[in-house]
């Protein structure tokens, strides 16, 4: 099966997600398969927050259009051109996916299929419904693929590489578990904005996308400020008063209200505007409905800090700031080629090989 065929088949499944949006579901008659596909994705939709509390209609109707937009043959063509695939042999790559945000393991599976080699994917348990039907939508429109797939709810088994992706604790279990094997193991990172106090009220707004999409539950989501010293956050809360609605939803309202009396317990000095509290904190992680902050007397400092905390991090928001910082706004929007903990993937898959023989 050439790359070219899996491309294609991946550019229809792009064209079938472009015909759903939170607006309104309209089915495209150039679509394949729509007979057998549209009605049942849009009755997944409607039940996936039965599945997993955090994901609304709204968030998952987000990461498809994301995916859509991502998934064209100019983009993925792009995302290919660099890589030479011509000496891949097959090998079976196993899969342990996150479903703190729906689809989150999409990325790892496209790849493993992209560079020409079988993939087996453990799901979260949080997220076991979405990916399966896009997985039997790709097969649809080339059946080839169904001998390169394949879904396991037990222990991986059988297996030449292994893509994992977990908290810190976990990925220490598996960098002993995997530990004969090529991997990629990912640990918790946060995301961070650094701000200046010169920013616009629309870089405002677009930063509480970056906030508040999927809740803060994505490793892309920002965690943390850098602020000047005597930061005034009045214009912060102000542009993000448009996010407000998210304290009507009880899951994240529930955290509000227990995150908040946790730190008005412990005598925390905290800023809040009923349904977001800003704490004054060195850490990068912060709890769900809460974002940390730091003052910053230079720039050079916070560029400092962050180059040595690399490993933490994932996004840097700024406007241009620093280098390969991410526009305000933009944090749940990465092009195929904007890797997780900046590892890339598709290098790793086309030299397992490689790896396998030195090992």
């Amino acid at each position: 099966m050439s790359q070219k065929e899996i491309i294609t088949a991946f550019v229809a499944l792009g064209k079938f997600l472009q015909q759903f949006s939170e607006k309104e579901n309209v089915q495209n008659p150039e679509v394949k398969n729509n007979a057998q596909f549209f009605d049942d994705f849009v009755a997944l939709i409607d039940i996936s927050q039965s599945h997993n509390g955090w994901f609304t209609p709204e968030q998952v109707y987000f990461a498809i259009q994301s995916w859509a937009e991502a998934l064209t043959e100019e983009n993925l063509n792009q995302w290919v051109s660099n890589y030479d695939f011509s000496n891949v042999k097959p090998k079976t790559v196993g899969l342990i996916l996150a479903g703190n945000i729906p689809l989150v393991g999409f990325h790892d599976f496209i790849s493993v299929l992209i560079s020409g080699h079988k993939v087996l994917v453990k799901m979260s348990s949080n997220d076991q419904k979405l990916l399966p039907f896009l997985a039997k939508y790709l097969i649809s429109v080339q059946p080839e693929l169904e001998n390169r797939i394949t879904f396991t709810e037990g222990k991986l088994e059988n297996f030449d590489a292994v893509i994992a992706t977990g908290s810190n604790n976990t990925a220490r279990y598996f960098e002993y578990y995997f530990k004969e094997k090529p991997s990629i193991i990912r640990k918790n990172r946060n995301s961070v904005a650094i701000l200046t106090g010169k920013e616009s009220k629309e870089d405002l707004i677009a930063l509480g996308e970056d906030i508040f999409r999927y809740f803060g539950l994505g490793c892309r989501n920002v965690s943390k400020l850098f602020v000047p010293k005597d930061y005034d956050f009045k214009n912060f809360f102000e542009a993000i008063f448009e996010y407000g609605d998210i304290i009507h939803y009880e899951k994240y309202a529930n955290n509000y209200d227990y995150n908040k009396a946790v730190f008005l317990m412990s005598l925390f000095k905290l800023l809040d505007n009923e349904f977001l509290t800003l704490k004054e904190d060195t850490s990068y992680a912060s709890p769900i409905s809460s974002v940390f902050y730091e003052f910053y007397d230079d720039l050079q400092t916070v560029k400092d800090r962050l180059k040595n905390d690399e490993d933490m991090i994932q996004c840097i928001v700024s406007d241009n700031l620093i280098e390969n910082s991410i526009p305000f706004g933009h944090t749940q929007k990465p092009k195929l080629w904007d890797y997780a903990d900046n590892v890339d993937t598709l290098t790793f898959l086309n030299k397992i090989q490689t790896i396998s023989q030195k090992k």
